[in-house]
């Protein structure tokens, strides 16, 4: 065995994100439900000839030591789950680090699948994310929620119960063809041209709820509501309702905290309103990244946020999660 093919899904959040930071699930109990998408984390782990630690990404090291790997995920999770000679790890992904869809969560998902493929280790999924979980919120500290893990490492869609015990029970959704069919030709999502680091926009978020602010914690708990309302009209198919209920996500959304959006993305939005959407929100904690539209008239939408400087980026829900492979 010498190249490791690993993959994870990204994600988009349709209601209830938010409320799977530990911060307030741990008092409170979280809901939410997402879809990983067919756009990923990829990522080539070479075992042997390696005299030194290579690792590629949006930068290049070359080190002696794991302990001197400056990419906080990478050094973590080397130094807790390879007890092996070193590795060249080279990354890439669909789309830029910070843009929402939970790309930091899924790379940590990739690269533990990688490491257990090359240890010949079978890995469930609720065990692959929790070891993701354990890496970037426990060992890293960074202020944010379990969802992206759990569906990079599950892929499909599915409703996430975050327990104040820390126990996160997985649902897939059970939609229909004719439903899954049209979310797939009415959801669109664009391009805002603005990136952000998710641990940025969540702090306040996270600080809060720390502190018992009653604000925040009555919003939060709105926002459970409308992903317990949206697991019931996507399975029931009531797509119209879905797309209205979008929409109050969003507005409930953007009083949560200052930075989830600005002129520029509410521009957009509004746009995408006249051009016929119901709904839509900015995926992931806010502050820039992709906007999830629900269209009634999706080439109205699509010629609208084109004329604005919008790409779009097409895609299709996906239902495998996290996979590796070995070239031998």
């Amino acid at each position: 065995m010498s190249v490791i093919y690993s993959r994870a899904p990204l994600r988009v959040s349709l209601g209830g994100g938010g409320t799977d930071l530990p911060s307030y699930y741990r008092e409170h109990g979280g809901f939410l439900v997402a879809g990983a998408i067919d756009k990923y984390v990829y990522m080539f782990t070479h075992t042997v000839f390696q005299n030194r630690w290579r690792m590629k990404y949006s930068e290049l090291e070359e080190v002696d030591s794991v302990s001197e790997i400056r990419h906080p995920i990478l050094r973590e999770t080397l130094l807790h789950h390879w007890h092996g000679k070193p590795l060249e790890i080279a990354s890439v992904a669909d789309v830029p680090a910070g843009t929402g869809m939970g790309s930091s969560g899924a790379y940590a998902v990739c690269l533990l699948k990688g490491l257990a493929q090359a240890r010949r280790v079978s890995i469930a999924p609720g065990d692959l994310a929790e070891a993701a979980c354990e890496i970037e919120i426990g060992l890293l500290g960074e202020p944010v929620g379990k969802q992206d893990h759990y569906v990079a490492a599950h892929g499909g869609i599915c409703a996430y119960t975050f327990h104040p015990d820390g126990q996160v029970t997985v649902e897939p959704l059970e939609l229909r063809e004719s439903v899954l069919r049209m979310l797939r030709d009415r959801m669109l999502l664009f391009y805002t041209g603005e990136a952000r680091t998710a641990s940025k926009v969540l702090l306040d978020q996270d600080e809060r709820s720390k502190a018992g602010d009653r604000a925040m914690i009555e919003n939060l708990h709105h926002t459970k509501g409308l992903g317990e309302l949206s697991r019931k009209l996507l399975e029931d198919g009531d797509l119209d309702a879905y797309g209205e209920l979008m929409h109050e996500h969003w507005e409930h959304k953007r009083r949560r905290s200052p930075g989830i959006s600005d002129e520029h993305i509410d521009r957009l939005y509004a746009l995408a309103r006249r051009s016929g959407c119901t709904g839509g929100k900015l995926v992931g904690a806010g502050g820039g990244g992709f906007l999830l539209l629900f269209a009634n008239q999706p080439e109205e939408t699509r010629q609208a946020m084109a004329a604005a400087g919008a790409s779009e980026l097409l895609f299709d829900f996906e239902f495998g999660g996290a996979y590796a492979s070995e070239n031998t």
